[in-house]
C-alpha cells in the first residue's frame, strides 16, 4: 500500500493481507542499500499469523519518494512520522543492520510506544570502512561486490534462490543496483555517524532481542557485546540468539530461523 508521509510518497509492504491496525503491529526497518522485499519472507509469516505487518521503503529507496535522510536520527523522526500516519500507538520493531539502528533510535524517542524491539545484526556503534564508503560514493558496483563478500558465507553465495537462475548474492546485487545512486552512500556514512546507541541502549524499557549470525563477518557476534552488556542492564532487559551458519544476510540465508525467532519472542 502506499502512504503520505511529510507529503512524499511511502510504500509499504505488509506481507500480502490487509493492514489491519487492530491486529498487533510489527514494523520491519530495512538496511543501508534495500527496500521492504528483504523481508518478504518474514513479513508473510508473520502476516499470516495475525499481526499487522509494516515494511516501508525508506525515504529515497524502494518505490518510496526521496530524498534519502542523512541521518540515523532524521530516520527516527520519518518512522515515528510513520506510525502517525497509520494511527499505531504500540508497535513492535524489528531491524537489520541499518535499520536495527533506526530501531534503536525510535525506541529512544518514543519508548512508550514500543512493546518488543529486535536488533537483528546490529552493534553500537556501527563503524563502515571507510574504503566501503569511499567505494560507494565513487564506484557503485565495487561497493556492491565488497557488501556482497562481506554479508553472505560461502554457501549463501554460492546457494541458490526461489528465482530460477539467480544466487542470493546476484538478487541483492540487483537490490542494491536497483537503488538510487547516492543512496547507499548516506546509508553508509549515517551509520557511521551515529554514535548515540549505546546511550539510548541503557535506558530502553521494553524487552529487546539481539540476534546475531553465527558467521556475520560484518556484526559478528563477539562485536555485540557491548550493545548487549546496555540492553541487559536496562529496566526492559535482553536477550540474545545466534543463528548457526548465519552470515550478516539472515533474512535471506536463515529465513525460517529468522522468522520463528521474531514470532516467539513477540508471544513470549
Amino acid at each position: 500500500m502506499d502512504l503520505l508521509i511529510r507529503e512524499r510518497n511511502t510504500r509499504i509492504y505488509t506481507g500480502g493481507r490487509p493492514f489491519n491496525r487492530e491486529q498487533p503491529a510489527v514494523v520491519l526497518i530495512h538496511g543501508a542499500g534495500h527496500d521492504h522485499s528483504v523481508w518478504t519472507y518474514q513479513a508473510r509469516h508473520l502476516a499470516h499469523r495475525g499481526y499487522a505487518v509494516v515494511a516501508p521503503d525508506l525515504p529515497g529507496h524502494g518505490a518510496s519518494d526521496g530524498p534519502a535522510l542523512d541521518s540515523i536520527d532524521s530516520l527516527a523522526d520519518w518512522i515515528v512520522d510513520l506510525l502517525d500516519g497509520l494511527g499505531l500507538t504500540r508497535v513492535s520493531l524489528v531491524g537489520h543492520s541499518m535499520g536495527s539502528l533506526i530501531a534503536l533510535a525510535v525506541a529512544g524517542r518514543a519508548a512508550q510506544r514500543i512493546d518488543h524491539l529486535i536488533l537483528v545484526g546490529s552493534v553500537a556503534p556501527m563503524p563502515v570502512a571507510p574504503m566501503l564508503i569511499e567505494a560507494a560514493r565513487t564506484d557503485r558496483d565495487r561497493a556492491h561486490a565488497m557488501i556482497n563478500q562481506w554479508s553472505y558465507t560461502p554457501t549463501g553465495q554460492l546457494g541458490a534462490s526461489s528465482t530460477p537462475g539467480m544466487s542470493l548474492t546476484g538478487l541483492n546485487r540487483s537490490l542494491m543496483a536497483h537503488q538510487q545512486a547516492g543512496v547507499l552512500a548516506a546509508d553508509l556514512q549515517a551509520c557511521n555517524d551515529w554514535q548515540d546507541g549505546l546511550r539510548l541502549a541503557a535506558d530502553i524499557p521494553c524487552p529487546t532481542l539481539l540476534i546475531c549470525g553465527e558467521r556475520d563477518q560484518m556484526t559478528p557476534p563477539r562485536a555485540v557485546k557491548p550493545l548487549y552488556d546496555a540492553l541487559v542492564n536496562s529496566t526492559g532487559h535482553a536477550r540474545m540468539m545466534v543463528l548457526p551458519g548465519a552470515g550478516h544476510a539472515m533474512m535471506a540465508e536463515s529465513p525460517d530461523a529468522l522468522s520463528n525467532a521474531i514470532r516467539e519472542f513477540l508471544v513470549s
